[in-house]
């Protein structure tokens, strides 16, 4: 009796990150949804790199379904993070190859996009990729903004606390809304805080901050060596401070 070779079975493997799109070609909605969604992102990396693990990115692909690739019918989140993953960067993020969703979304609302955000967006954030948080903001009317944290699989509105604070139990953070200038533009902008209420510094912020520090230290030390008897000349060559800076520190009683 011969021997018969079967054929192997037909095994469809999903498409991993290399192989599918990662781009749609379509830009944010204005500058300023740009610079809101880098602010979110710019803020949460120094924050991360003190962590082993984590992700966060912006405006890209985020692949939850076979189907929604072939039907390639929704663009990914504005922002997202996801704690307990390996660092480094990805074209887009793929949930069957990570292992896991984002564990927190933000969607940037405008005229074009809110009722999608609001409904649609939201739907598969819970039913489908079981985002654990998910928050809106519109970045030209900062009082439409809301939380949503899953509650028995159902996303549950958060409530402002006493600092006007959405939570994030996920990161352990907040939401807040600050108002000042953030690349050129005066707006009121969403921002990471601690509980405490103190803004997570974007890497500007924190290079800015130790500078000052910096600044501050030297001129004390110019101070003590002021009092101890040194002339402006002497402090200046000491601590390469400027001479009429050294000079401003002398009382005018003293002049």
């Amino acid at each position: 009796m011969s021997e018969t070779t079967l054929p192997a079975p037909l095994i469809e493997l999903p498409p991993t990150q290399a192989e599918l799109p990662y781009d749609d070609g379509i830009p944010m909605e204005s500058a300023r949804h740009k610079v809101q969604m880098d602010l979110l992102i710019d803020a949460l990396i120094p924050w991360l790199s003190h962590r082993e693990d984590g992700f966060v990115g912006g405006n890209m692909f985020v692949y939850y379904s076979l189907a929604q690739v072939r039907n390639q019918d929704f663009r990914g989140p504005d922002f997202f993070v996801v704690l307990s993953v390996p660092k480094g960067e990805r074209k887009s993020w793929v949930v069957w190859e990570e292992g896991k969703a984002p564990d927190v979304v933000i969607e940037l609302l405008s005229e074009s996009t809110a009722t999608v955000d609001k409904n649609e967006k939201k739907l598969i954030y819970q039913n489908q990729m079981r985002v654990p948080e998910y928050f809106w903001y519109d970045p030209f009317n900062p009082d439409d903004w809301a939380g949503f944290s899953m509650q028995n699989r159902v996303y549950q509105p958060l409530v402002a606390n006493e600092r006007n604070q959405l939570l994030s139990e996920s990161l352990g953070l907040a939401l807040q809304r600050w108002q000042g200038n953030y690349k050129g533009i005066d707006a009121t902008w969403l921002r990471w805080a601690t509980l405490e209420g103190e803004l997570l510094p974007t890497p500007e912020e924190h290079e800015r901050q130790r500078a000052d520090r910096a600044e501050s230290q030297l001129l004390q030390t110019a101070r003590n060596l002021l009092a101890g008897g040194m002339t402006v000349e002497q402090v200046a060559k000491v601590t390469g401070l400027d001479v009429g800076a050294i000079a401003s520190l002398i009382p005018t009683s003293e002049l």
